[in-house]
């Protein structure tokens, strides 16, 4: 069994292709200390024969899932990729030539060399470990004369144009926007802009690469993506709904559930999108998949009109109808506002620490900065004295007092120093020292966690960040029906209503605590 990068470099290599010249990053992992047995390559090109992935699976061993979900790598289901060429293969169109996006040990353009066998095959993988499994495969299943190999970032990927259908396949990675570099962030803004759409510099990798492609595909291209869902409903996702309406030419949308591992290993609900350039139909499929087997030639799903799809700035609700409210019960929205926290922009400032002791008291908030606050106070939070603070400035220092100037000074000049006026989020502020908190909300509820939301009365006054709900009541409510809302909502709230992404936690937006069902508030009121 292979246990090291090392081995698997080697054992990677000595079944690529020598006639194909590696690139450098390739070169520095094969070691020549390391030597694969004849026994070992003989069962390898067995396996690699018979339909298996034995380099994918190891490289899935030696490197940990920590280490490759920081890379955003994981390797799709087989299951998951015949479905998503089976679609290819029944459009119209037989493309010219099949890109993988992010090809890792080449799962997609392995099934596209057996589905199109005429087709020019383009490979994009930024991880030499990977490119040298993929050169290995090739090898071995005997498509490398039609393999181009590209060793480097899609997002820096070129695309000569061609006479002919080119057919974009792959699984985006997933890297949330903290991991990317502001040079990228920069690059992703630009493009959008470039192509009309506002891009979010707080954008996953994953929505990069829709960009990109929008940004490579012609008029006649097609493709197909899976990735995590969560682009459906979050603000950041907006770009891709707005290109698959536009340019990229939205076909379908097939939502699995997270239980069913789309991404092995980590539980999130998977997204496959299929899209025809600049062809979009009238009417966008969509549906939920529990199982892969579900999953076919992607083919099934409701039909909704894209008139409707563009209106919606949540595509989960189109997927997921909620149940209707049964006799005697309301919706949470129709007593509630639902409103997010407030995101600092830099913790390691706003969150009160020793810097901030000698503030004004009346900027240090008591605030529920984390999920188990909630969770531990159970339906009453009564007491804000082991609540953090938040340094909460007003927009205008000219409002401060004499006797506060100096204090505030002196910690602005620090916040500084720590870049906090440096952030996307103390950018787009009025001023870049204003958190603004909300007022507190008489209701406060988890936001993503591991468990169905906890909802608290907030009797301590606690304001919430952006790891918590606040439910503000619309009209007036007495505290007996506020107290009857929390405790009923806390017995039946299930995580059934809300989104699995990456990790296996389990979010809440504030839509979907507004779905929640209550009972009308003249039930509430007899309630003992």
């Amino acid at each position: 069994m292979i246990i090291n990068e090392r081995e698997l470099a080697n054992a990677a290599a000595a079944l690529a292709d020598k006639r194909v010249p590696l690139t450098a990053p390739e070169r520095h992992l094969i070691s020549r200390r390391v030597t694969i047995s004849a026994t070992t390559l003989r069962k390898l090109r067995t396996e690699i024969r018979a339909g298996g992935d034995p380099l994918g699976d190891a490289f899935c061993r030696v490197r940990s899932a920590e280490e490759r979900r920081g890379q955003g790598a994981t390797y799709t289901p087989t299951a998951i990729v015949r479905a998503m060429l089976s679609w290819a293969a029944g459009e119209a169109t037989r493309p010219k030539r099949v890109i993988d996006v992010g090809a890792g040990s080449g799962r997609f353009i392995i099934e596209a060399a057996r589905t199109f066998l005429k087709a020019d095959l383009v490979a994009v993988e930024s991880d030499p470990l990977a490119a040298l499994l993929l050169r290995a495969n090739a090898n071995v299943l005997g498509f490398t004369k039609r393999l181009s190999l590209e060793v480097r970032d899609y997002r820096d990927f070129t695309l000569p144009r061609i006479n002919g259908s080119t057919l974009f396949i792959g699984n985006p990675p997933y890297v949330r926007h903290h991991a990317i570099p502001t040079e990228w962030k920069a690059w992703f803004s630009s493009a959008g802009r470039s192509l009309g759409f506002a891009a979010s510099e707080l954008a996953g990798l994953h929505v990069h690469f829709f960009l990109r492609t929008r940004q490579l595909a012609q008029t006649g291209d097609f493709g197909v993506f899976i990735t995590a869902a969560e682009w459906l409903d979050v603000n950041y996702g907006s770009v891709v709904r707005k290109m698959l309406a536009d340019g990229l030419g939205g076909t379908a949308v097939h939502v699995i559930d997270p239980r069913a591992e789309p991404f092995p290993g980590t539980l999130a609900t998977g997204a496959i999108t299929c899209f025809r350039v600049g062809n979009r139909p009238e009417r966008l499929t969509i549906r939920s998949v529990r199982s892969l087997e579900k999953l076919n030639s992607l083919s099934a799903g409701k039909s909704v009109n894209w008139s409707e799809a563009e209106k919606s700035s949540r595509w989960s609700t189109l997927i997921r109808q909620a149940p209707r409210p049964r006799s005697g019960e309301i919706e949470l929205g129709e007593l509630f506002r639902v409103h997010r926290g407030q995101v600092t922009g830099c913790n390691r400032v706003w969150i009160a620490g020793d810097m901030a002791t000698e503030l004004p008291r009346r900027f240090l908030r008591p605030t529920i900065t984390k999920a188990r606050e909630l969770i531990a106070a159970g339906d009453v939070l009564s007491s804000a004295t082991n609540l953090k603070r938040v340094v909460d400035l007003p927009v205008n220092l000219g409002e401060l007092r004499d006797d506060e100037r100096e204090a505030v000074a002196r910690f602005l000049a620090w916040a500084k120093k720590m870049e906090a006026d440096e952030s996307y989020v103390a950018k787009h502020r009025r001023s870049w020292w204003a958190v603004q908190l909300r007022a507190p909300a008489p209701i406060l509820c988890t936001y993503m966690a591991r468990r169905a939301p906890a909802f608290v009365r907030n009797f301590a006054g606690a304001r919430h960040v952006n790891i918590a709900h606040g439910l503000y009541p619309i009209e007036p409510l007495s505290d007996e029906l506020l107290m009857a809302i929390t405790r009923h909502l806390n017995a039946t709230a299930s995580v059934s209503s809300g989104r699995v992404y990456a990790g296996g936690l389990i979010k809440f937006e504030p839509g979907e605590v507004s779905r929640l069902h209550v009972p009308d508030l003249s039930m509430l009121s007899a309630a003992p």
